[in-house]
C-alpha cells in the first residue's frame, strides 16, 4: 500500500543534547533515520522540525524537510501540521517515524503502516516482553488487545495482571503468560490526523503520560502489528548513540 513517512524531530533533549544532528557514520542521526524510513517503501519522506539547523542538515544531505511551529504539544500534532501543508488525499496513510530511530526495521514501518484503513484510522505496534524485569518496569508501556488485534488499554502498569502468577512471583513470568510491550511507532490515516489536534486531552493520558490513550478515550480504534522480536532501540543516551555507531561501522 502506499503510504508517506514523516519524521518529526526536535533539537532539545534533556540527556542528550542536539541529539538528531548526532553525527553516525558521517551523517546526522535525522538523516539516518530518514533514509531508514525511506527504505520501507514509503512513497514519500519529511523530516518535520522547528529548528532551522536540523533544516540546514538535512537539505545539504538531500532530504526532503519542512519547517513548523515551536509550540507543538507533541509529535503527532507536528505531524499534522506537515501533513495539513502537503494537501494529501484523506485516505491518505501517514506514518510518524521518530527522528532518533536510526536503526528501525524498514519492514515494520510498512507493516504498521498497513493495517490503516477507513475503519480503523490509526495503527501502532508491540512486541512480547519476555523478561519480567522489563514487565514490572513502568517506564516499558504494555498494551493489551482484543480478538481482532485491536488496543484495548495501554499503561505502564504490568497488563493484564496475572492474578494467581503473580502471587506466587514476582520475578519470572508464569508459564504461558507472555504482555506486549508497545513500539513507539505510529500510523494514521489522514483524515483522523486533521482531527487529532481538536480531541480534548484525557484524564487517563495526563495520568499515565500516554498521549495514545486520547486516541482511545475518544472511541477510535488503533489496530496493532505484533512482531516477534524486540527492534532495535531508539537512541536516548549517550551508550544508545553509540550501539548506533557501531551498526553503520559493521555495514562498511
Amino acid at each position: 500500500m502506499s503510504f508517506i513517512a514523516i519524521i518529526p524531530a526536535r533539537l532539545a533533549s534533556s540527556r542528550l543534547p542536539n541529539k538528531p544532528l548526532a553525527d553516525i557514520g558521517g551523517k546526522p542521526m535525522v538523516v539516518r533515520t530518514a533514509e531508514r524510513a525511506l527504505l520501507s517503501g514509503a512513497s514519500a519522506i519529511m523530516v518535520a522540525t522547528d529548528h532551522a539547523d536540523i533544516v540546514a542538515a538535512c537539505r545539504a544531505h538531500g532530504v526532503p524537510v519542512c519547517m513548523t511551529r515551536a509550540d507543538h504539544p507533541s509529535g503527532t500534532d507536528r505531524i499534522a501540521e506537515v501533513a495539513a501543508s502537503m494537501n494529501l488525499a484523506d485516505d491518505a496513510v501517514i506514518v510518524n517515524v521518530q527522528g532518533d530511530e536510526p536503526l528501525i526495521d524498514p519492514a515494520l514501518i510498512a507493516a504498521t503502516a498497513a493495517l490503516v484503513n477507513a475503519a480503523v484510522p490509526m495503527a501502532t505496534a508491540a512486541h512480547p516482553i519476555h523478561d519480567a524485569g522489563d514487565g514490572f518496569n513502568p517506564n516499558v508501556v504494555k498494551v493489551v488487545l482484543d480478538k481482532a488485534g485491536r488496543a484495548l488499554y495501554f499503561s505502564r502498569a504490568t497488563i493484564p495482571w496475572h492474578r494467581d502468577g503473580f502471587s506466587a512471583s514476582r520475578t519470572e513470568f508464569p508459564a504461558g503468560y507472555m504482555p506486549l510491550r508497545h513500539i513507539g511507532l505510529y500510523a494514521y490515516r489522514n483524515d483522523f490526523l486533521k482531527k487529532y489536534p481538536q480531541l480534548s486531552v484525557s484524564p487517563l493520558e495526563q495520568i499515565e503520560a500516554l498521549e495514545q490513550l486520547r486516541v482511545l478515550w475518544h472511541g477510535y480504534p488503533i489496530a496493532v502489528h505484533v512482531t516477534a522480536s524486540s527492534p532495535a532501540p531508539g537512541v536516548d543516551t549517550a551508550e544508545d548513540l553509540l550501539r548506533a555507531r557501531q551498526f553503520f561501522m559493521d555495514q562498511k
